[in-house]
Formats: structure tokens, C-alpha cells, sequence
């Protein structure tokens, strides 16, 4: 019995500690803090202090966007080589896949380029802006490599396959 009354006097002891309003000693509470631009002293009445504010100005010349990719793509597209052929004027991804025709030696494929002009090509020619050629003719897909900077600079390649059919993939 003596237990349960010392267990009863230790809760309400800590229940009427919990509610007290009051802060510790030499501490201030959050909301009475005053910022230290709001303290003013006082002058005489005849002095008059003016203030200047100077006004900053952000020049954005010379200096990157900070909200851009540090890792930008070039987008500039390879010029086209005094000389070339239809076939080194357009990128790869812009020329269409027509047909494919075959006999006991090779394969013939017969694309279309943006201009609207059809040519045919074989295995080995040169096609595309960035030096690629026809790797491989098969029944249903060319197969083109090209060699293309990466974002290091470096020359890697990149292979293309142009369908027969876009809507088998």
C-alpha cells in the first residue's frame, strides 16, 4: 500500500512540474528576443541620422548559368566536307530504309534521304556525317557504325540500325 502511494505522489509531482510556465534562469523566452536591427538608440531630437543603402547589382557576363548541366551536349551538327557525296550530307537518323535486295554475292539496300531522293548502297560504302559506313546488310536492318566524340572527348563508336520495318522493334 505504501508503494502505491509513493508511486501516486511521485506522479503528480511530475505532472505539476511538466506545467510550469516558467523559463530557466538568465535564459529568455524564443519570443521576446528582439533582432539587433530593432534596437535604436535614443538622440536628441535635433540630430538626424540618414542612412544609405547601397544597391547590389548582379552581372550575369562571364559567369555560367548555375542551373545548367555542368555535362552539356554539343548540339552543333558536323559541318559537310567540301567533296562529299548525297551520302555524307545528312546524319543517319534522317535517312529511311526503303528496301532490301539480295543475290548469291551481296546485299542491296535502297534508301531515301530527307531531300527525297532514293540511292542505293552496299557494304563497306561511307554514310553520315560523322565518317560512318555500312557495317552489315541483313534481310530486315542496316547495320551503320560511325566513330563520335563523347562528352570526355574521346572517340567512341556508335552503331545505327536502320529498319525495314520501323514497327518491329
Amino acid at each position: 500500500m505504501k508503494r502505491l502511494l509513493y508511486a501516486f505522489i511521485i506522479f503528480l509531482l511530475c505532472l505539476s512540474g511538466g506545467c510550469k510556465k516558467e523559463t530557466a534562469p538568465g535564459k529568455k523566452p524564443a519570443a521576446q528576443k528582439t533582432p539587433p536591427a530593432a534596437v535604436t538608440e535614443e538622440k536628441a531630437p535635433s540630430q538626424v541620422v540618414k542612412v544609405e543603402y547601397e544597391a547590389y547589382q548582379y552581372e550575369a557576363k562571364g559567369k555560367r548559368d548555375p542551373f545548367l548541366s555542368l555535362v552539356a551536349k554539343e548540339t552543333q551538327k558536323p559541318l559537310r566536307k567540301n567533296g562529299a557525296g548525297p551520302f555524307e550530307s545528312y546524319e543517319v537518323e534522317e535517312m529511311q530504309l526503303l528496301a532490301i535486295a539480295w543475290d548469291k554475292n551481296k546485299f542491296y539496300a535502297l534508301i531515301m534521304m530527307p531531300d527525297k531522293k532514293t540511292y542505293t548502297i552496299t557494304e563497306g560504302m561511307a554514310l553520315g556525317l560523322q565518317g560512318g559506313k555500312v557495317h552489315k546488310i541483313t534481310k530486315d536492318a542496316v547495320h551503320i557504325r560511325e566513330y563520335v566524340k563523347d562528352y570526355r572527348g574521346e572517340i567512341k563508336p556508335r552503331d545505327s540500325i536502320l529498319k525495314l520495318h520501323k514497327g518491329e522493334e
